[in-house]
């Protein structure tokens, strides 16, 4: 029996996007499996329907089934893991992910009919996010704090962000740790920082490592 993770990306991505720390996931020690999924044109219902199916899949050969999610991948984690489907054990990380809701999202919607065409099928849930978090896995968010990209321009982040998603956003009551980073939305992928956090929460349920975790250079 092993440790399983799923891999999620985030809007207009695919899965190849993923391939850097599902390398370094994988060098931890974990079965790493990347989720695939069109993230404007399938519905929310159908994508959960996938992945419910790959955990169920996984579930068999598994100790435990992760999620770790970026940006709208984590929203989606969090959404599977919510509606009462009986899951095997497993974490939750989610990197970047607007849980309480996006600025930038709601900036796109003002655009009009073109706006909401942008984001799809989940336009709600990045729009609005979550309350708070009561489901049965732990999660823990990593935020990013090097405003790089559009979104600041979009929906008029305020405080720390990562050019996409302010650090507020990703605050959620009910998470089991959070953390910030020295990373742009779309680098949170590429971070050997990152990579080493994701691995220890998943092992742990907690972002600062124990004795004998790991340190960051096992993650280059």
């Amino acid at each position: 029996m092993s440790e399983h993770v799923i891999l999620l990306h985030g809007l207009w991505m695919r899965g190849f996007a993923l391939s850097m720390l599902h390398h370094r996931l994988m060098e931890a020690g974990f079965r790493v499996h990347r989720f695939d999924y069109l993230s404007v044109a399938a519905s929310q219902q159908h994508i959960l329907d996938r992945l419910h199916q790959r955990i169920d899949s996984l579930a068999g050969e598994a100790d435990a089934v992760h999620l770790v999610g970026h940006s709208l991948g984590g929203l989606l984690a969090l959404r599977a893991c919510s509606d009462g489907e009986v899951l095997p054990p497993g974490r939750i990380v989610c990197l970047g992910s607007p849980l309480r809701g996006s600025a930038a999202a709601r900036g796109f919607a003002r655009w009009g009919r073109g706006g909401e065409l942008l984001l799809g099928h989940n336009r709600q849930l990045l729009e609005q996010g979550f309350e708070r978090w009561d489901g049965p896995r732990q999660v823990g968010v990593i935020a990013g704090r090097l405003a790089l990209g559009l979104g600041a321009v979009l929906g008029h982040l305020e405080g720390e962000h990562d050019g996409t998603v302010a650090v507020a956003e990703t605050r959620l009551p009910g998470l089991a740790d959070h953390c910030v980073v020295e990373s742009s939305h779309t680098s949170l992928l590429f971070s050997p920082e990152v990579a080493r956090r994701v691995a220890c929460f998943l092992r742990e349920g907690r972002f600062v490592a124990g004795p004998g975790a790991g340190t960051s250079a096992d993650f280059r």
